[in-house]
C-alpha cells in the first residue's frame, strides 16, 4: 500500500522540540516560520539528513567505506521517506574550471555535438579543413632541408591510462623494433611496465630517414604504413625540431595545418588536448599591472616604483637611474610628465645596455653594464623563481588577472575554436546569454548525416536550456564561472539541472530558492517547482517569500519565536489554516494584521553626491548614476540587470582602492565624483566569516575578547596564573591538543566534502579539564561558546561591553545563533548579518557608506522589520546606506531607488527610473515599478 504522507515523530535536532508533523506526499510543501525557528533544523537536518543515511545504509560495506558513517538524527522514527535530495544555498564551486556550461552538463553536450557534427576550419586561413591524402603529406615533408634528420612515427595511444600490454605486443609482433614511448625511445624487447593509472602516449618507430634526393618512395610507402597502423595520423619527427602531425581525415592544404580526428576532449578545457596552452585553459592569466607597479604622480627618486618604496636592495633602483641618464630623464621629475618612449623601457625593457655605477654591500663601488629586462619582466622572473608564499603573496598585491592574451578569454586551443557549428564557434555559443543560445539551438537546422548524427544531442541540449529559462536565469551565459553565482542562482542552476533528470518519487528539499529573483520572475520558478511535484515527487521548500507560501499546497509553520522559543508546529494545512492560526507571525503577516510600514516621511537627499560616470563592466550601457549622501538608497531591478555588476565590481572595489589601499581593479568606468564627502567604506556581503570551523559569530564580533578577559579574573584563574590567552581555542596551552582546538576532528574525503567528527579527548569542548575547571557564574568557556545570543545575553547582562556587542546580534535578528557555531555551517544570510551586527557595535563616524547585498536572504517578514529598524539606525547616524534587494518591503521603505533594466543580460543595463518609491511608481517601464504600486496602495 502506497504512503500518502511522510510521518516525522518526536524530532528534537537542534532546536526542535519532541515535534511530531504529517506533511503530504507529492505536493509542494513550504516550511515557514520566524529566523531560527527551526524550519532547516526539520527539513535539513531531520528529514532529509535521514533520508540520506538510510540510502547510504542501503549500499555495500564497500561503498559506506568512501562515504563514512551518517549520524542518526535525533528523532523519534520517520515513516513514508523516500530517496532525498537536498539543493541549498552553498555556491557551487569556487574551482575557476567550473563554468554554468559544466555544472549543468550542458557543455559536455556541447563537446559532443561539436566533435560529431562540427565543420573544422584552419586555425590561421580560416578555410574549411578537408582530408588530407598520403601525396600531400609527402609533398609537404620533402620541403625539409636537405640532410634534416626525421622519423616517421605512428601513434597507437595517445594519453590514455593503462598497462597497454596488447599494444605492445602487436607492435612487437608485426615486427617493429623500436617505439617512443612517453617521449623516450625504447626498444619494444625490453621489458616495458607501465603505470596502468597514468596516461601514456606510444608512438611506434616506422622508418628512420635523412632529407636526400631519392627518397620520396621509400618515404610514402613508410607515411602509408604509418597510416594505416596509426588510424589515419602518422608523426614526422624531426630530430632537435618540431613534430610534424598529419592526418588523413583533416589538413589544410595552404597553411598545412592539420587536425587530428574530431573528439569531445578538443573542445575540453580541462584536457591538454582542448586547452589553451597559455592559460592551461583558464582563460585568464595573473599578470603584473603598470598601473600598479608605478604611481605616475611620484618621481623615480622618490617612490615612482611602488614595490621599491620600503626595499633597502639598491641594485635596481641604481640601473633604473642608470636607465634614466640614457634616456636623458630628469629622476627628480613625476613619471606623468616623462616622455613615453622611457616609460615603456622602464615597464618592459630596453634593447641596448645600461651602465650605472653600484656599491656592494662591503663597499665596493664598480661601474656595470647590462641590459635592463624591464619591471614587468624582473618582477615575473622574481614571482616563477620564488618558493616563498609570502614574497609570492606580497608581489600579488601588484599584479591583476586579465584574459588570457592568447586566446581571449576562450579557454581552448586555435585548432578547437577553429571548429563550427551553424557558423560559430562553441566559445561564441558558450559567450551568448542563455536566452540566446536557446534561440540559436531552436533555429539550428542540420543537414543529412548531421541531422540524424545531432538530433539527440540538440534534443538534450535545447531542453536543458529551457530549464535555465524557466528558473529566472536567461541572462547568464554558460561560461560564467561557478564561483562568481549567488546563492540563489547556484540553487536554480541545480534546480534545472534536477528538473533535467526526470526523477520521480524523490523528496527534493530546497532551501529559499527565490532568493535574489525579482518578483517579475517569481511566477516562472514557482512553475518549475509545479512541474517537478507534477512528474511525481514531494517537494518541500524552506520559503519567507509570499507569493510562494501562497502557491503552496500545504504549509507548515513552525514557531512561534526562534532558538528556544521555537521548534513546534505552530500551524499547518492550506492558507487559510496558516492566517486563522493566533500563535503564527507569518498568518498574521499574510492577513494583513501585521505589516510592515511605509515610513510617514523620507529623508530628502543632501546636496552631496557620489556620481558613478560612464560606467561600462559587462552590459552596463556606459551609464551614469547619482547615489544621494546621507540616505537610505536601494538598488533595484530584475534578475541580471546590472545592479551586481554597478555597486559590487564598480563602486565598491573603487572604494575599496580609495580607502583601503586594495588594487584590484573595478569595472570599467570614466570616473567617480564626490569621494572626499566619505571617509569609509564597510561592504556586508554574504561571503563566510571564516573559511574553518575555527571561526564564530563570538571571535568575529570580537565579543569573545571581553569573555576571555571575565574568565582570566575568575579566583581560580587567578590562584592559577592563567592569563586571557589560557581560555583561548587557538593556542597552546588551555585547548585540547587532540584537535588543536577545533572541537571536531577532520576526516578528509578525497573526492567529497570534509567530514567533522566531535573530538572523543574532549568531547567536542574544544578545552583540557584544567581549562575546564574554572568557571564563571556555574558556567565554564566552553558552556559559554554553547549559549545562544539571548542565553548569552541574560548571563552577561552585568557586563556592558559584553552585553552592548550581544544586543547587536540579537537585534539583528539572531538571538537563537551559538556563539560557538562554526562559521561553515552558518548561511550566507546569516554570516552577513553577523557582520552588520559587528558594524553596529562600532562607533560611526558619520561619513560612512554601508553597501549590503540582499541582506533579506533567509529573513521572515518580522525579521525584515528588525532589520530595517537597524538600517534606520545606520542612516540616522548620518551615514549612507546602499542596499542591493528584491524584497518590495525593503524597496517601499527606501529614500532613494535606482532602478536598472528594462531586462537582463544584454537587454538590461540601462538606468530605467529613479526617485522615492511613490516616484517610481509612475514609470511604466519598471518592473519595480510595477510591482510596488500594488504594495504601496494596500
Amino acid at each position: 500500500m502506497k504512503q500518502d504522507k511522510i510521518i516525522v515523530k518526536g524530532a528534537e535536532e537542534h532546536n526542535l522540540q519532541n515535534l511530531d508533523v504529517e506533511i503530504p506526499r507529492d505536493e509542494l510543501v513550504v516550511i515557514t516560520g520566524v529566523s531560527g525557528s527551526g524550519k532547516s533544523s526539520l527539513a535539513f537536518d531531520t528529514i532529509y539528513a535521514e533520508g540520506q543515511r538510510r540510502y547510504v545504509e542501503s549500499l555495500s560495506s564497500y561503498a559506506r567505506q568512501f562515504l563514512g558513517q551518517m549520524e542518526k538524527p535525533k528523532v523519534e522514527y520517520i515513516e513514508g521517506l523516500s530517496p532525498s535530495i537536498s539543493i541549498d544555498q552553498k555556491t557551487t564551486s569556487k574551482n575557476p574550471r567550473s563554468t554554468v556550461g559544466t555544472v549543468t552538463e550542458i557543455y559536455d553536450y556541447l563537446r559532443l555535438l561539436y566533435a560529431r557534427v562540427g565543420t573544422p576550419h584552419c586555425p590561421e586561413c580560416g578555410r574549411e579543413i578537408t582530408s588530407q591524402q598520403v601525396q600531400d603529406i609527402v609533398e609537404q615533408v620533402l620541403e625539409l632541408e636537405e640532410r634534416t634528420k626525421f622519423q616517421v612515427l605512428s601513434p597507437m595511444v595517445r594519453g590514455r591510462k593503462g598497462e597497454h600490454e596488447d599494444i605492445l605486443a602487436q607492435i612487437q609482433k608485426e615486427g617493429y623494433v623500436r617505439a617512443k614511448i612517453d617521449g623516450e625511445i625504447r626498444d619494444v624487447e625490453e621489458e616495458i611496465n607501465l603505470d596502468k593509472n597514468k596516461k601514456h602516449t606510444i608512438e611506434v618507430v616506422v622508418d628512420r630517414l635523412i632529407m636526400k634526393d631519392g627518397i620520396r618512395s621509400r618515404l610514402a610507402d613508410s607515411i602509408q604504413t604509418a597510416l594505416d597502423l596509426g588510424h589515419g595520423l602518422v608523426i614526422v619527427d624531426i630530430i632537435d625540431g618540431d613534430d610534424l602531425l598529419f592526418s588523413e581525415h583533416f589538413a589544410c592544404p595552404d597553411c598545412g595545418v592539420s587536425l587530428e580526428e574530431l573528439s569531445p576532449r578538443m573542445f575540453s578545457f580541462n584536457s591538454p588536448y582542448g586547452a589553451c596552452d597559455t592559460c592551461d585553459g583558464l582563460g585568464s592569466k595573473r599578470e603584473f599591472d603598470p598601473d600598479l607597479l608605478l604611481d605616475m604622480e611620484k618621481p623615480l627618486n622618490d617612490g615612482a616604483v611602488v614595490p621599491w618604496q620600503n626595499s633597502k636592495s639598491r641594485y635596481y633602483p641604481t640601473m633604473v637611474q642608470g636607465l634614466a641618464d640614457k634616456y636623458d630623464v630628469d629622476p627628480a621629475q613625476p613619471l606623468k610628465d616623462v616622455d613615453s618612449e622611457f616609460v615603456e623601457a622602464l615597464l618592459y625593457g630596453d634593447r641596448g645596455t645600461v651602465e650605472f655605477r653600484y656599491t656592494n654591500r662591503k663597499g665596493r663601488t664598480r661601474m656595470h653594464e647590462k641590459q635592463f629586462e624591464g619591471l614587468v619582466n624582473i618582477f615575473n622572473d622574481r614571482y616563477r623563481k620564488s618558493n616563498s608564499d609570502r614574497t609570492k603573496k606580497k608581489l600579488e598585491k601588484y599584479m591583476t588577472i586579465r584574459h588570457c592574451p592568447n586566446c581571449g578569454g576562450h579557454r581552448l586551443n586555435p585548432k578547437s575554436l577553429a571548429v563550427t557549428v551553424g557558423d560559430k564557434s562553441i566559445s561564441e555559443i558558450v559567450d551568448m546569454s542563455i536566452e540566446d543560445s536557446h534561440q540559436f539551438f531552436v533555429d539550428l537546422e542540420l543537414e543529412g548525416q548531421k541531422k540524424i548524427i545531432g538530433k539527440e544531442i540538440l534534443k538534450e541540449i535545447r531542453s536543458r536550456l529551457e530549464f535555465l529559462l524557466n528558473v529566472g536565469l536567461s541572462y547568464l551565459t554558460l561560461n560564467r564561472s561557478a564561483g562568481t553565482l549567488s546563492g540563489g542562482e547556484s540553487q536554480r542552476i541545480r534546480l534545472a539541472t534536477q528538473i533535467g533528470s526526470s526523477l520521480v518519487g524523490v523528496i527534493y528539499i530546497l532551501d529559499e530558492p527565490s532568493i535574489g529573483l525579482h518578483q517579475r520572475d517569481n511566477k516562472r520558478l514557482i512553475a518549475t517547482l509545479e512541474e517537478l511535484r507534477d512528474v511525481g515527487n514531494t517537494v518541500l521548500v524552506v520559503e519567507h517569500d509570499e507569493e510562494t507560501i501562497k502557491s503552496a499546497d500545504h504549509i507548515v509553520d513552525i514557531g512561534p519565536r526562534a532558538g528556544r522559543h521555537g521548534g513546534k508546529i505552530i500551524a499547518q494545512g492550506d492558507l487559510d489554516n496558516i492566517k486563522s492560526a493566533d500563535e503564527s507571525l507569518t498568518g498574521k503577516y499574510l492577513s494583513g494584521e501585521k505589516k510592515i510600514k511605509v515610513p510617514e516621511e523620507r529623508t530628502e537627499p543632501k546636496d552631496e553626491y557620489l556620481e558613478i560616470k560612464g560606467a561600462r563592466e559587462h552590459n552596463l550601457k556606459d551609464i551614469d548614476v547619482k547615489i544621494p549622501l546621507g540616505v537610505f538608497t536601494c538598488v533595484t531591478g530584475v534578475s541580471g540587470s546590472g545592479k551586481s555588476t554597478l555597486i559590487e565590481e564598480t563602486l565598491r572595489q573603487r572604494l575599496m582602492n580609495e580607502y583601503y589601499s586594495s588594487n584590484r581593479r573595478p569595472g570599467e568606468h570614466d570616473e567617480i565624483v564626490g569621494l572626499d564627502n566619505l571617509d569609509k567604506i564597510v561592504n556586508i556581503d554574504q561571503s563566510p566569516i571564516g573559511k574553518t570551523p575555527r571561526s564564530n559569530p563570538a571571535t568575529y564580533t570580537k565579543v569573545f575578547d571581553y569573555i576571555r578577559e571575565v574568565f582570566s579574573e575568575t579566583p581560580l584563574a587567578r590562584e592559577r596564573g592563567y592569563q586571557k590567552g589560557r581560555f583561548s581555542f587557538n593556542v597552546k596551552g588551555g585547548r585540547c591538543e587532540e584537535c588543536k582546538g577545533q572541537g571536531t576532528i577532520t576526516i578528509e574525503m578525497h573526492f567529497l566534502a570534509d567530514v567533522y567528527v566531535p573530538c572523543e579527548a574532549c568531547n567536542g569542548q574544544r578545552y583540557n579539564q584544567e581549562t575546564l575547571d574554572v568557571k564563571y557564574k556555574g558556567e565554564t568557556i566552553a558552556d559559554v561558546l554553547d549559549m545562544t545570543v539571548e542565553e548569552a545575553l541574560e548571563f552577561f547582562e552585568n557586563i556592558p561591553k559584553i552585553k552592548r556587542r550581544l544586543q547587536t546580534l540579537y537585534d539583528v535578528g539572531l538571538s537563537y545563533m551559538k556563539l560557538g557555531q562554526p562559521s561553515t555551517t552558518l548561511s550566507g544570510g546569516e554570516a552577513q548579518r553577523v557582520k552588520l551586527a559587528s558594524e553596529l557595535s562600532k562607533r560611526s563616524t558619520g561619513n560612512t557608506i554601508y553597501i549590503l547585498d540582499e541582506p533579506t536572504t533567509g529573513l521572515h517578514f518580522e525579521d525584515v522589520n528588525k532589520l530595517l529598524s537597524v538600517l534606520q539606525q545606520l542612516k540616522e547616524g548620518g551615514n549612507t546606506v546602499l542596499v542591493i534587494e528584491h524584497d518590495l518591503d525593503v524597496i517601499k521603505s527606501a529614500d532613494h531607488i535606482i532602478d536598472l533594466g528594462p531586462e537582463g543580460g544584454d537587454n538590461g543595463g540601462e538606468v530605467v527610473a529613479t526617485g522615492t518609491p511613490e516616484e517610481i511608481t509612475e514609470v511604466e517601464k519598471s518592473y519595480t515599478g510595477t510591482f510596488l504600486k500594488k504594495i504601496l496602495n494596500k
